[in-house]
């Protein structure tokens, strides 16, 4: 095992992981960042393009000095208000943030972290040991991937999540069924019919698309800012306290904050992609799978149920983009004793996060999507990351200060 332990064990490399890293290297802690860098994001299908506005989308360095924008300036590209970039353009300059401003970023994964003396001990993929004081969980959304029930134990053969698949080239010819009425089925489904599939669907539970509209000029004078301002979550007084307040999100009863989390900035595609999306002639509203099966032809047997009952569709492929479900069960890194004695949020499960992102274990700190539940929608977003790097690294630092004058203040016991 090795013998030192470090101060705070970053886990993951998307945009919540290499912000707190950026953070905490800046504070002089002894840091290790795990995790290949924008992993999710290189993914991505070629020809997808960022939903949120540039200047929404920067990883935060408590200086702000590698923002998105400073990345696009030095490459000659324009970042502009209302214009989208491709996904791989901001892939490209994650991973230029993380060589400005995290040191020795380690691409191995970390497989396990487990409760030990003065902290925790994490196993990389290849067999190494570390010890650490603090962890700080950024995982992304990969963990979290939700696939309808009728679909879960369907092979892979035949059904994926949206976020398996870094082309879409394979359906060239073939018969796709899209699962979700979201940017993300909405664009895959366009980038199949633009790709050369021969038949594309989409079934949705929702009645009826979503669009959000062209954006509004930011200097567009002062009554119409007062009436929606802008936000890094869209336009308007809700989207502003999601934004701008995600403290007093925490601080709401846990039953509003649940209704909150379920309903707001549901599935919507952007307004650039409406035109595109007029090419995928088969859209089906108001229906949900509830059966499927292999046929002797090698096709799948669908049973969707909607408002004039059960009908069945036969499908190369089913893509379900049906989004992620932030629950502590699928956050298997953690060993389970550890994962048992978190406190939960929701009837979905999720860790509760309190003041600074720490968990109820101490040391263990929360980034991403896990802690949209208990902050609030704009979590679920890159935005969420400069809200969250700082106050999480000031939280991991007073932790270690409380357990040098004190020794394992707080700890639980670990054997």
């Amino acid at each position: 095992m090795s013998k030192s332990i470090y101060d705070l064990v970053v886990v993951g490399a998307g945009p919540y992981g290499l912000s707190v890293a950026a953070h905490a290297a800046a504070h002089g802690l002894r840091l290790r960042t795990f995790g290949r860098s924008m992993e999710s994001w290189h993914a991505m299908p070629s020809g997808m393009f960022l939903k949120s506005e540039p200047w929404a989308s920067h990883l935060s360095d408590p200086e702000g000095a590698y923002g998105l924008d400073a990345y696009a300036a030095a490459r000659g590209v324009r970042a502009a208000h209302g214009v989208p970039l491709p996904v791989d353009f901001f892939a490209a300059y994650g991973d230029w943030f993380a060589r400005q401003a995290v040191p020795a970023l380690d691409e191995r994964l970390i497989g396990s972290v487990v409760p030990a003396a003065e902290g925790f001990e994490l196993l990389t993929e290849d067999g190494e040991a570390l010890r650490a004081r603090t962890v700080a969980l950024a995982v992304g959304v990969l963990p979290f991937m939700e696939v309808p029930g009728p679909l879960r134990d369907l092979p892979r053969r035949y059904v994926t999540h949206s976020s398996h698949h870094g082309d879409l080239d394979r359906f060239a010819g073939r018969d796709v069924t899209v699962v979700g009425a979201g940017q993300a089925a909405l664009e895959t489904a366009a980038l199949l019919v633009e790709g050369g599939a021969a038949a594309v669907r989409i079934v949705a539970r929702a009645d009826r698309l979503h669009w959000n509209t062209l954006p509004p000029a930011l200097d567009r004078g002062l009554w119409p800012a007062l009436r929606a301002p802008h936000t890094g979550l869209g336009c308007g007084w809700r989207n502003k306290l999601y934004a701008d307040t995600p403290g007093v999100f925490r601080r709401l009863p846990a039953a509003t904050r649940e209704r909150i989390f379920d309903s707001a900035l549901g599935p919507a595609g952007a307004w650039w992609l409406r035109e595109r999306f007029a090419a995928v002639g088969d859209v089906r509203l108001g229906q949900r799978i509830t059966g499927a099966v292999v046929t002797a032809d090698d096709r799948l047997r669908v049973d969707v149920a909607g408002p004039e009952g059960t009908t069945v569709l036969e499908t190369d492929h089913v893509v379900a983009a049906t989004g992620f479900t932030p629950s502590l069960d699928r956050a298997g890194i953690l060993s389970p004793a550890l994962r048992g004695a978190l406190r939960t949020v929701g009837a979905g499960g999720a860790p509760e996060v309190g003041g600074l992102f720490e968990s109820s274990w101490p040391g263990l700190f929360l980034a991403g999507l896990l802690t949209a539940p208990s902050y609030g929608p704009s979590m679920r977003f890159v935005f969420g990351a400069e809200y969250t790097a700082g106050r999480l690294v000031r939280g991991v630092r007073r932790r270690l200060r409380a357990e040098a004058r004190g020794g394992a203040v707080g700890r639980p016991r670990t054997g």
